[in-house]
């Protein structure tokens, strides 16, 4: 029977999964198109960074605007919309004619990987008993990953397709975003959300669906988790709310400050930097993607065992020594050899099974029911704002001076260091707890 329940849970799971891995698609298949459109467009340096981080602009907007929705509507009608705004993107970006209309369609792009980054872990944590809950939720990470490993496979297969090449490997996204279109009418809506609206029967007709413990206890308790505030008149941004408010904001900041959207955005730039062809660059910038893939299952296998903290800790020492080591590379211009591979490789396995796999779970977890929607949505803000002042920043650093890319990954390293201190001394530790009891042992009532 339990077995049985768990299957229910992977499977609905997997589905809203499905945004994750649209997510890192959109992610990782710019980095093939990029020099393609500042070529074909004739952008500036400024303007360049601008066009590619026009979908991250898109993404701080879905991630600030989404959550309040998700709590209003529901989760599914809202992953339901940002389904087919991926649709959209990658027909309406495959065949832009000028670079008005491709900022345009990237823009809306980015909201739907904004609004996904909030609603699809939002949903896959109240969905989820508290044992699994960290696999499941990881899942949308490994999809993540697992979008960008394909981006880049794709971006290889079509670099010669065509004339312009680079709208196969946009438009093609049209097809999973299709997929995963049809595939959420097969999905429930959260029973959390069912019991704040006040639908109790549903709401208990999905959790005979998927909980082992008992549905009447687990009903009553997140009942009392609703009704201790007035959800409509709750604000986020309250004295009750410090410890999660400030947990979200840390671990999505220094998600990007360990410099991973700057690799998988340019990844193919920053090999051509060390004298390798297009091709090749493309095929390295494929193993990266496998190494990410591989090191966020390690990720889904440990985060429930080992813990979110843990994994944080150890993941961000090795980034440091290994960003590091890529910022003495591009200090010494010494490209010689497969170091540069080599240690940005190692800083992927490091990455994928810690900050990769945990910053989803962790802010899923930590607010309480009441305000979970918006403190998604403050968690996701986060994160995609700072991927977007790095995306932006990149190209414009590689261009003011001879050790601009080796400033900017030795930035990176020393964050790493600073975030173990973090983790170490203030992050809570959530493996194994029901989100009823973090919410009410992280709000200071």
């Amino acid at each position: 029977m339990t077995k049985r329940k768990n299957q229910k849970v992977l499977t609905w799971s997997v589905i809203v999964a499905l945004g994750g891995f649209l997510f890192g698609f959109d992610t990782a298949v710019i980095s093939g198109v990029e020099q393609h459109i500042q070529e074909l467009f004739q952008l500036s340096s400024f303007l360049h960074g601008f066009t590619i981080s026009s979908a991250l602009i898109g993404t701080v907007t879905g991630a600030l605007i989404s959550g309040r929705p998700a709590d209003r509507y529901g989760r599914k009608p809202i992953l339901v919309v940002i389904a087919a705004l991926y649709v959209i993107t990658a027909v309406g970006s495959a065949l832009a004619g000028n670079v008005t209309s491709f900022i345009i369609f990237r823009f809306l792009g980015g909201i739907g990987v904004g609004a996904s980054s909030v609603v699809a872990p939002m949903y896959i944590a109240e969905i989820s008993p508290a044992k699994i809950r960290g696999r499941m939720t990881a899942m949308f990470q490994f999809n993540v990953i697992s979008g960008i490993l394909i981006a880049y496979v794709s971006n290889f297969l079509l670099r010669e397709a065509g004339a312009e090449p680079w709208r196969w490997m946009l438009g093609v996204a049209g097809i999973p975003a299709s997929i995963f279109l049809v595939s959420l009418f097969a999905i429930p809506e959260s029973p959390r959300f069912l019991i704040k609206i006040g639908q109790i029967a549903a709401a208990k007709n999905i959790l005979e669906r998927i909980e082992i413990a008992s549905v009447d206890e687990e009903i009553d308790e997140i009942k009392q988790s609703v009704s201790k505030t007035d959800v409509s008149k709750q604000t986020l941004f309250s004295p009750l709310y410090i410890k999660p408010i400030s947990v979200a904001f840390l671990v999505a900041m220094f998600n990007q400050f360990s410099g991973i959207n700057a690799i998988l955005y340019y990844a193919p730039r920053i090999f051509e930097l060390s004298g390798l062809t297009n091709a090749d660059s493309m095929f390295q910038s494929i193993l990266i993607g496998v190494t990410n893939g591989i090191f966020t299952i390690l990720g889904l296998i440990l985060i429930d065992r080992a813990g979110r903290k843990k994994l944080l800790i150890v993941g961000s020492m090795g980034m440091s020594v290994c960003l590091g080591l890529v910022a003495r590379t591009f200090y010494t211009q010494d490209f010689s050899g497969y170091g540069l591979l080599i240690y940005l490789l190692i800083y992927i396995m490091f990455f994928a099974f810690s900050t990769g796999a945990v910053i989803w779970v962790l802010i899923a977890e930590i607010f309480p029911n009441s305000v979970r929607g918006k403190g998604q949505s403050f968690g996701s803000f986060t994160h995609w704002f700072f991927a977007a002042l790095i995306t932006f920043l990149f190209p414009v650093i590689e261009k003011l001076s001879q050790f601009g890319v080796g400033h900017a990954f030795m930035f990176f390293s020393v964050m790493m260091i600073v975030q173990v201190i973090v983790v170490w001394k203030y992050f809570p530790e959530t493996k194994g707890r029901t989100l009823e009891e973090l919410g009410e042992n992280l709000s200071h009532h």
